[in-house]
């Protein structure tokens, strides 16, 4: 499966963005999806994870309450709602595609997109 995410740019503290993620081929919903973040410097982190079927999510302690993975499998597209956001936010956020088990792991993740940018400026 390919993934191709989108969505990033600039915002200020305290404000919103809604990252998207569209994959190619007709398994998405054989996948589990993952959202990870990865600052300068600094290794690439779990952010959120969805079920194949949507119905569980998991989030990172930083994230928690402020972000909300969903997904529509119809349209094979994984969404990352980001509110109130931090300067501690900036990140290259990616999405990635487990065909296992729902795990917080990269390393179990088998595909991966590309990456969008998110800035929060102070």
């Amino acid at each position: 499966v390919q993934l191709q995410a989108s969505g990033g740019g600039l915002v200020q503290t305290g404000g919103s963005l809604r990252l998207s993620c569209a994959a190619s081929g007709h398994t998405f919903g054989y996948y589990v999806m993952g959202w990870f973040r990865q600052a300068p410097g600094k290794e690439r982190v779990f952010v959120a994870v969805i079920s194949r079927s949507g119905s569980d999510t998991f989030y990172s302690d930083s994230v928690k309450g402020r972000f909300t993975i969903s997904r529509d499998n119809a349209k094979n597209i994984v969404y990352l709602q980001m509110n109130s956001l931090k300067p501690e936010d900036t990140a290259v956020y990616y999405c990635a595609a487990d065909g296992g088990r729902t795990t917080t792991q990269a390393p179990n993740y088998d595909y991966w997109g590309q990456g969008t940018q998110v800035t929060v400026s102070s």
